[in-house]
């Protein structure tokens, strides 16, 4: 299974007074027109995914949606309650191997969930140091992840190169 781990894009900042609720918060223009040539970025690598998995929480739907615009894919995202910020991402993986069965897919969510979630899938118990930017993807390969949690890191990139690759 290859897993493409997507946070979110630059998102109106937190204490908004129009936003009271943190899940409501959307993304900024600056965050959408940057998502959108990050998403251009995947696709020149030469990603793809059969589904995207996302948080409910609005910047989160919102970068799933600008994704599966630019990858031109009709109605291909489900959303789950266990790739909120707080969530227990021990429960995401049972639900992704139970309800998706698919051999890609994009999951778009938020920290510190997103880096727990890679420490899991790539060191199973150990704690990994990582730094996912705003609109930073982590590209992750697994042959089985139904017996254990173990999966290969395959790569770790910035908005910035992601970006860059995209122009």
């Amino acid at each position: 299974m290859n897993i493409y781990i997507i946070r979110h894009a630059i998102a109106v900042d937190e204490g908004t007074p129009a936003y009271e609720q943190d899940s409501d918060r959307p993304l900024t223009d600056k965050g959408r027109k940057k998502m959108r040539q990050i998403a251009k970025g995947l696709r020149t690598l030469g990603v793809e995914f059969d589904l995207i998995l996302s948080s409910p929480y609005v910047r989160a739907r919102e970068t799933a949606e600008i994704v599966e615009d630019v990858f031109k894919m009709k109605k291909k995202i489900a959303f789950s309650e266990n790739l909120i910020p707080m969530a227990d991402p021990e429960l995401l993986l049972p639900e992704v191997m139970e309800k998706y069965p698919v051999d890609s897919i994009a999951l778009v969510g938020h920290e510190p969930h997103l880096s727990t979630l890679i420490g899991l899938l790539a060191t199973e118990k150990t704690k990994l140091d990582i730094t996912l930017k705003k609109g930073g993807v982590c590209y992750i390969s697994a042959d089985n992840l139904h017996h254990e949690h173990r999966a290969t890191l395959e790569w770790l990139l910035t908005p910035g190169i992601l970006v860059e690759i995209g122009n």
